[in-house]
Order: structure tokens, then sequence, then C-alpha cells
């Protein structure tokens, strides 16, 4: 299994990634070997190595492929909408299931924990995660959204945290109502709101 007749090379980067996604989120980053992936793609383990050094490289690239994107999507779709809008609408979503490529996330950091190959570019993923979710909190700063006086990165911390534990407990595990969850979050986003705001005195859900 070499190079597959009239598959281009970024085409077979992308079978590995999606390989690698299903086995990473499956079996965990252990369980998983590199030949399953390759198999798994229809492609040799020599031709994984041409495009990714190692296992780790390949976990961490999977994660930035199909992980989960949904704020990136929602701010896409509609970049003119409030930020606070779209971290609601993005947080309504965290508690629901989820694709299981969705876990993947959850597997790289486990794996991180216990090999600092994964660590160091898991590093950099979280890293630009957070830098992201800081760069939407200081536009809602500018747009009088968010008070000035909120930090950033503690806010983009704390989105993160809430993000990856969604992924840990999960619907199974413990269930909460769409409407009191959603509730709540309007009662977050009330609160981050500059002093005397109209969101902040309730005058908007």
């Amino acid at each position: 299994m070499g190079r597959i007749a009239g598959v281009t090379a970024a085409e077979t980067r992308e079978r590995l990634l999606r390989a690698a996604a299903d086995g990473f989120a499956q079996h965990g980053y252990d369980g998983t070997r590199v030949a399953d992936i390759a198999r798994a793609a229809g492609v040799s383990n020599g031709a994984l190595y041409a495009h990714f050094d190692s296992k780790a490289e390949l976990l961490v690239a999977a994660l930035r492929a199909h992980g989960r994107r949904l704020l990136d999507e929602l701010f896409a779709a509609e970049p003119d909408r409030p930020v606070t809008e779209l971290l609601l609408t993005a947080g309504r979503w965290l508690p629901r299931r989820r694709d299981v490529r969705e876990y993947l996330i959850v597997e790289a950091l486990v794996a991180a924990r216990r090999d600092e190959d994964v660590a160091r570019p898991m590093r950099d993923y979280v890293g630009e995660r957070g830098d992201r979710l800081a760069g939407l909190v200081r536009i809602a700063q500018a747009g009088n959204e968010f008070d000035a006086a909120v930090s950033p990165n503690a806010l983009a911390h704390l989105c993160l945290l809430l993000g990856v534990g969604s992924a840990l407990v999960t619907p199974d595990l413990h269930a909460v109502g769409d409407e009191e969850w959603s509730a709540l979050l309007a009662r977050i986003a009330a609160a981050l709101a500059p002093p005397g705001s109209t969101a902040q005195t309730g005058g908007t859900q």
C-alpha cells in the first residue's frame, strides 16, 4: 500500500487525518497504532511518515483538522453578530451529545500529561485556542458588550475549561435542562457586561 493511484498528496493527507481522528477518538492515543491508521487510510506506514514525523504530530494535526470548531463556524457565518450572542450560542451546545471525533480533545490532553512529545504541540494548540477566545473577548470589550475590567485571558481560560469539561461530563453522566442551562449562561453574560448597561440590569435576554 504505497501512494494510491490518482490520489493527490493533499487527499492522502486528509485520508490520514480522518483515519487518525476516528482511531484516536475511539481507541485513545495509546490504543491506536500508526499501522492501524495507515491501514484505515489505505496507505503504507512509509506513506504516513512522508506526511507526519510522529504519532504525536499526527494526533495534534487530527485535532486541528477535525476537532470541534463550533465558535469559529458561528463567527465565520455571522462575523457582524455580537460576540456575546456567539458565545451564548456556542455555550448552549456544550452539554449536548457530540460526534465521536469531538472527543479528540480529551484524548489529546490525556496523552499530553503522559507524553512530552504530545505535550509540546498541545501547548501550542491550546494556546492558539485561548488566544482566539481572548481576541473575541477584546472585540466584545471594544464594542461595549463586556466590562473592560474583565481579563480577556482569564475569561478565555474559563471558556477552555468549560469546553473540555463538557467533553468529559457527557449527558449520560449528568444531564441538565436546556432552559436552565441557557438561563445560567445568560446570567453569566449579564455579569460580564459593563456596569449600568441594559444587559447587566436585565433589559435584554
